[in-house]
């Protein structure tokens, strides 16, 4: 975790092409580069899609458009026993383990690994079937918003806290599109979420790049969500969409950069300022020769560097008392 007040999940998704070799190599690339999670999808094919279900328009850009959704997602499927195993691989290295969850039977073979959080992709937004299973759950929620409007979100979220068992949510901007064109990012609406969700916000990125996840930080984003592979080359949906390792422990240090540069909501001398500071700010000094009993006047009185003697700031009220010694120009006034 980067720190107590920033998240960020590594998003595998179907990026293992149904191999527990290539999704513990993932794991590994997450936990080396930093990340809070690494995010895999838990789907039953046939509970999830229509055997006719045509592939969108992204998927077919990395893949035969003569398969259908259905095929597409049975590569992809991992079993209960297989998740058991990228569940402990976590474990073993320090990881938390995420799943996006698709079904009411993926979401309770995903119960049975007693993990605090849950991630409700975009698509399942509008299964209140789904979310009426996870509202009866202590869970935190990760909700992604992509094809989403205000107003589903909100039902969303008050279906989720009907049972009042949900821990917190944390409501996701995502635009459903791979790769996002930065004119879709559409960040402000993060204040949006901040000013009409009772909910803790965040970012899920999926443009290339790492500067719309570093302006999500400067709006506050509690969460950013960042898909990975091993190669952008690889056969498969998300692929060309994702970091690769360099890519991803890349946009970690930016987002830690972008951290160190908002800093602290506290405006004060800087330790590094105040070597400056005596040296730059201005004392006292008397504009000409000024005599015992003379009154102070803007006419035998101006300020100059350095700050170490009286400070300007108290020229004001300078103005119009006596002097209680003699001066000779330029000379720093003392009382």
């Amino acid at each position: 975790m980067l720190n107590n007040k920033l998240q960020i999940i590594a998003e595998v998704g179907v990026n293992h092409n149904g191999s527990i070799k290539i999704a513990k190599k993932l794991v590994k690339v997450a936990k080396n580069s930093g990340a809070t999670f690494v995010k895999f999808q838990m789907f039953n094919t046939a509970n999830h899609i229509l055997k006719n279900t045509k592939l969108a328009s992204y998927q077919m850009k990395n893949l035969s458009s003569k398969i259908s959704q259905y095929e597409m997602a049975k590569k992809y499927e991992f079993s209960k026993k297989d998740f058991l195993i990228i569940n402990n691989y976590c474990k073993k290295n320090k990881i938390f383990f995420l799943a996006s969850v698709f079904d009411v039977k993926s979401f309770k073979n995903y119960l049975t690994f007693k993990n605090n959080f849950i991630k409700i992709p975009s698509g399942e937004i509008t299964n209140f079937e789904l979310l009426n299973e996870i509202s009866k759950h202590k869970l935190k929620v990760f909700l992604s918003t992509g094809m989403s409007n205000l107003l589903e979100i909100k039902q969303a979220i008050s279906l989720l806290k009907s049972k009042k068992k949900i821990k917190d949510i944390t409501v996701l901007q995502c635009t459903t599109e791979y790769p996002s064109n930065h004119n879709n990012a559409n960040l402000n609406v993060l204040k949006t979420f901040q000013q009409k969700l009772k909910c803790s916000f965040g970012y899920s990125d999926h443009t290339l790049g790492y500067e719309t996840s570093m302006l999500a930080v400067a709006l506050g984003a509690k969460v950013l969500e960042k898909h990975i592979t091993l190669n952008k080359n690889m056969k498969g949906p998300d692929h060309l969409a994702s970091c690769n390792p360099i890519e991803f422990k890349n946009y970690v240090k930016a987002i830690k950069r972008s951290l160190s540069i908002l800093g602290s909501n506290e405006k004060k001398t800087l330790s590094e300022e105040k070597k400056t500071l005596l040296l730059v700010r201005k004392s006292i000094v008397a504009k000409k020769k000024i005599l015992k009993n003379e009154i102070f006047s803007k006419y035998n009185l101006t300020v100059k560097r350095p700050g170490d003697g009286l400070s300007s700031s108290n020229f004001l009220k300078l103005i119009g008392k006596k002097s209680k010694f003699n001066f000779e120009k330029d000379e720093k006034i003392k009382i």
